[in-house]
């Protein structure tokens, strides 16, 4: 029996074939390469290059693999580029999770782990942000992972499935042993972007907005390192197979660091003066994201043990110094 990853070439789809594998499973994994490396594809996976959206393509990978259970990590995810290209996000992420369901109804495979966004819950004005919070999301990006999630809901009521739905905040940083790590492009996360300038391969952070609501005007994120989040679906993906009922789980530290602490605590790991420059606020940012990931340390036994900022960067850095032009050889 083994364990299918969509999305498994991409940055945090690619982290969870390699835990999955450290842990002993057998992994097959579905990505059309988009936006995912063929490199950062464990060697011990069962690789299919194709698009989840073609049911000829994933009827015949089900045919072929035995597959009990599935992580869907597959899906566009630029929040800017969104608000531009929505009907592409529709397409792509919602018609795509459609036919993953259809392949789950059809070949009777009853258990998903769902890669959700903390950009569900748009601007609260309550922090850190509870499963509880309404959702209303600010950007085409988080308005799609949230019909995904209403599918998946609906289909359980439908037909004999189980779900866990986690909602991320900002995912960062490497696998501690370097071999894998985030390369975008272009690439708009924050720490990959600072280190990209510490590496001078672009001239300067820039940092969008100064007049937020926050201590010093700048965004205010939550981040969870990628091995702690995976950490968590591994836990999700027990707790589904020994019988827990469907769920969603807010994933982050529950502490934020804004735009500006994040800048200066990269300048310390690096010991380089990273160059800033400021821009207007981009459309669809909200101010604050905190997560309250109390509900998962009770309900999952998930305790993430990377939660320095600090570490999270000098993973990051590891990454980025022995690989400065990412799975490029």
């Amino acid at each position: 029996m083994s364990i299918l990853v969509l999305g498994g070439a991409g940055y945090v789809g690619s982290h969870a074939v390699y835990q999955l594998i450290d842990q002993g499973s057998e992994v097959v994994v579905i990505d059309n390469l988009q936006t995912g490396h063929r490199d950062a594809v464990h060697h011990k996976a069962h690789f299919y290059e194709g698009d989840i959206r073609s049911r000829e393509f994933m009827r015949s990978v089900f045919e072929k693999e035995n597959i009990e259970a599935i992580l869907h990590f597959a899906a566009n995810s630029l929040v800017g580029e969104s608000m531009i290209e929505p009907l592409k996000y529709f397409d792509n992420n919602v018609y795509g999770t459609q036919v993953v369901l259809e392949m789950m109804k059809e070949f009777n495979v009853k258990h998903i782990v769902f890669s959700s966004t903390a950009a569900v819950y748009g601007e609260q004005k309550v922090v850190p942000i509870k499963e509880e919070a309404a959702t209303l999301p600010t950007n085409t990006y988080g308005e799609t992972k949230l019909t995904m999630e209403k599918m998946i809901s609906w289909c359980e009521k439908a037909f004999d499935l189980r779900y866990v739905s986690l909602r991320y905040f900002n995912v960062a940083s490497a696998r501690s042993d370097g071999q894998i790590g985030e390369d975008h492009n272009p690439e708009t996360h924050l720490i990959p972007v600072v280190l990209e300038a510490a590496l001078g391969k672009r001239p300067a952070v820039t940092v969008f907005g100064q007049d937020y609501d926050t201590a010093d005007g700048t965004c205010v994120r939550d981040y969870i390192h990628v091995e702690d989040l995976i950490d968590a679906h591994l836990l999700a993906l027990a707790y589904l197979q020994s019988g827990g009922e469907s769920n969603v789980f807010n994933l982050g530290s529950s502490q934020g660091f804004s735009v500006k602490e994040i800048i200066e605590t990269a300048k310390e790991v690096t010991g380089i003066d990273i160059p800033v420059q400021f821009g207007e606020r981009r459309s669809g940012d909200p101010s604050t994201l905190i997560a309250s990931s109390e509900k998962a340390r009770s309900v999952l036994g998930w305790n993430p043990s990377r939660t320095s900022i600090h570490q999270i960067i000098s993973d990051a850095w590891n990454w980025h110094q022995h690989h400065p032009n990412g799975y490029e050889r």
